[in-house]
Parts: structure tokens; C-alpha cells; sequence
């Protein structure tokens, strides 16, 4: 039977230790059976009249050493806020919110923030510890502020690098270390000529975003521009994507079926409408599969997880999408079924078909779920010699149903 009273405390400690907490949170901290937390942690709390241990390897065999203890007075000590990019939120999956006191302290967000003067809710916070860099890509957008949590030292150097390189080299980066201690340090260059060395493995990075003309931006409307995306000819283009991309019609923190990923462009763009947003794409070929990686890592999408394989085969065990595209092997036998089985109730499906049997499959599907049909042609002007004409592009038939 489960615990009616708090037996797990979650108590977030700053550099200045035992100094800046609280008398509830010293208090709990020492009354606890059990303490476990990071050995910086540790010694920043020290000293413990409980049982210490400092975190395992790997790290999720902690989260068992704590379920042991329920019922007994257990303390874990992270940084900052827990539940800010910290272990609160994974215990709160594992621990009822009733059996849990937190006493957090402020975010390196709060603190960076403070250091510059910043408004907080005009800054785009991200982490990128444990994470890759390529994350920051969408958040480069001229005159943005961004406070980025850092993996180690090497962050800030690598995070001028990549500026440089896409066109944000006079964006000034200030690296924030040890913040809220006796070890504080405040520095900042420009991205261009960053030679900020012998940095503390605890930073936090600001960003004050400069663009020059020729910067890549990655913008905010969907149907970004086609050169963005490596392809060998497998591209839903511009102004189709758009069009699919509102079909689709993306929601926060939703699930896309990308089936026939191609170079990766539609899965892509739906990531970059919300950070929480995730796609699964489907590609046969390896070749495309590694060109759809390139193309997510370029554009800053990390949450793009490609599964090599055929459909329907590949589509077996994967958890069920809010949202499926199809955009190429419609007609492949089993394709469809699968894929609406698998999708929830009231979410969205599109199907994009170029050739005649597949726009009589579309028909015949119509026919069966409703749904709405659309031809989309595009015609794009290009040089004819030493003048100009239209091109038209091969029409696209579209299918878009919503499951009941």
C-alpha cells in the first residue's frame, strides 16, 4: 500500500551549498535515511547524517535504489530547479506527486537571466546537455535572446563554431560559470572571435542573435525552400509540403508517421512547428535514410527517428501516431490498413499520389472513409532560351481524412 505522507524530497542546491537552502530544506535534508545526487552535490551538502551515494552507472539504475526506500525518508539533491530540464519530472513519473516535497532553487535559466538583465519569458531556453548542439539551429533567429545549458566545457567553443558557420558570427555569447558561488565567473566575444578558454564544466551559455544578410535562417512557415533539403529527386516540394504540412495539421507535442521519408522534408518541417513535436519516418533505402539524417541535423530537428525498412512490415510495434503521411508506397498491399489501424481516434491521415493507380486507390478510399480530395499543380517560371516560361510540375492528387 502506498505511502499517504511525503517520503521523497527533491531538494535543488546551488553552488553556495548548505548556505542557500532553506531551513524546511536543511531540515529534510537532514532527517533523510538516504541521500543520493551527483558527487558535486554531495560535497556542496556535506556534512550528511544519513546514508550517502553519489549517482550510478548508467543512470537509470538509480531510480530502483530509490523505489527500495519507499516509505523511508529519502532525499535526492540535484541543481538548480529539478523540474527544469532536471531529474524531478522522471521521478514524478515513477513517484505520486503526493508522496514528493521539492524545494527547488532558482534555474541556471533564472540566474543567466539576472546576470544580463534579461526578461526570461523573452528568452528561448534550451539544453544541450546530453543532447546534440544541432538543437540551437531553429533558435537562431536575428535579434533572439537564447540561454542554453551547457555539456561541458568544450559547449561554448563548439556553439561559436556553428555560428560561424551558418552566418552568425558577430553574435555575442556570454559564458556564464559556476553561477550562484564563490567560483562565479561572467565572460563574453563575439562568435567570430571567440577565445574564451579554461572554461568551468558548469556553464550555462547566452546568446544575443546578430544575422548577416546571408545567414541560414531557418524560418517560421512551413514550405521552406527546396535547396534547403539534400535529395535525389525523392522531395515533396515547396509549395506541396506546405499544403501537406496544413493537412496534417500539426498540433503541440504530437506524433507523425512518416511512410516513404524520402530526403525527410515533410517529417522535417513538422518537427520544427513545435519542440515537442516527433516523427518517425519510414525509408527503405539506406542511401535516402542517411540523406533524411543529414537533412534533420542541418535543420536542427533532433527528434526525427528514422527506421530503415519497407511498409507495412516496418510499421509493426511502433507506437501509435496522432498523425500519418504517406507520400510514397500507397499502393503498396497492406500499407494503408496498417497504418490506419494504428492511428488514433481523431487523428489525421494524407496521402499524396502522383501516378494513376495511385489516385484510383485514392478514389476508392474516398469512396470508403470520406475525407477530402484535392489536385494540387504547380508551375514554377524558368529560362527558355533567352526568355522565360512556365514549367508545370506533375500534378499531385491528395487525400486527407480524419479517423473517427
Amino acid at each position: 500500500m502506498a505511502p499517504k505522507s511525503p517520503w521523497l524530497t527533491i531538494i535543488g542546491i546551488g553552488e553556495d551549498g548548505r548556505a542557500g537552502l532553506s531551513p524546511a530544506a536543511l531540515a529534510a535534508l537532514d532527517h533523510a535515511a538516504f541521500v543520493i545526487g551527483g558527487t558535486r552535490h554531495l560535497e556542496l551538502a556535506a556534512p550528511l547524517s544519513g546514508r550517502s551515494q553519489s549517482w550510478p552507472s548508467p543512470f537509470a539504475e538509480a531510480y530502483a535504489l530509490i523505489l527500495a526506500r519507499r516509505g523511508e525518508p529519502t532525499c535526492v539533491l540535484a541543481t538548480g530547479d529539478p523540474f527544469h530540464y532536471g531529474v524531478g519530472a522522471e521521478l514524478a513519473r515513477l513517484v505520486p506527486a503526493e508522496e514528493i516535497t521539492c524545494f527547488p532553487q532558482p534555474s541556471a535559466f533564472s540566474l543567466a537571466a539576472a546576470r544580463l538583465g534579461w526578461s526570461l519569458p523573452e528568452c528561448d531556453c534550451v539544453s544541450l546537455h546530453g543532447r546534440g548542439l544541432e538543437r540551437i539551429i531553429p533558435h537562431l533567429q536575428p535579434g533572439a535572446r537564447i540561454i542554453a545549458l551547457s555539456w561541458d566545457c568544450s559547449t561554448p567553443g563548439k556553439l561559436a563554431e556553428l555560428l560561424k558557420a551558418r552566418g552568425f558570427g558577430a553574435s555575442t555569447i556570454t559564458v556564464c560559470e559556476a553561477m550562484g558561488g564563490p567560483r562565479e565567473r561572467i565572460r563574453r566575444a563575439s562568435a567570430a572571435d571567440f577565445g574564451i578558454g579554461e572554461i568551468d564544466p558548469l556553464n550555462t551559455v547566452t546568446i544575443e542573435v546578430a544575422a548577416t544578410r546571408d545567414a541560414r535562417i531557418v524560418t517560421m512557415a512551413p514550405g521552406l525552400p527546396d535547396a534547403l533539403f539534400e535529395n535525389d529527386g525523392q522531395l515533396t516540394k515547396a509549395e506541396i509540403r506546405a499544403l501537406t504540412l496544413a493537412a496534417l495539421a500539426p498540433k503541440a507535442g504530437e506524433l507523425l508517421w512518416d511512410i516513404g521519408l524520402g530526403a525527410g522534408s515533410v517529417g522535417i518541417e513538422w518537427c520544427l512547428r513545435h519542440p515537442r513535436n516527433r516523427c518517425i519516418g519510414i525509408e527503405e533505402r539506406p542511401q535516402r535514410a542517411d540523406r533524411a539524417r543529414r537533412n534533420a541535423q542541418e535543420l536542427g530537428v533532433t527528434s526525427l527517428d528514422i527506421r530503415v525498412g519497407r511498409a507495412p512490415d516496418a510499421l509493426t510495434d511502433l507506437p501509435p501516431p496522432d498523425a500519418v503521411f504517406i507520400g510514397g508506397g500507397a499502393s503498396e498491399t497492406g500499407v494503408f490498413d496498417a497504418a490506419w489501424a494504428a492511428l488514433k481516434p481523431g487523428g489525421r491521415l494524407v496521402v499524396n499520389g502522383v501516378t494513376l493507380e495511385t489516385e484510383t486507390l485514392l478514389g476508392s478510399l474516398f469512396a470508403q472513409h470520406g475525407g477530402s480530395m484535392r489536385r494540387l499543380a504547380v508551375s514554377r517560371l524558368e529560362p527558355v532560351g533567352g526568355m522565360h516560361g512556365w514549367r508545370a510540375a506533375m500534378p499531385v492528387t491528395q487525400w486527407a481524412v480524419v479517423k473517427p
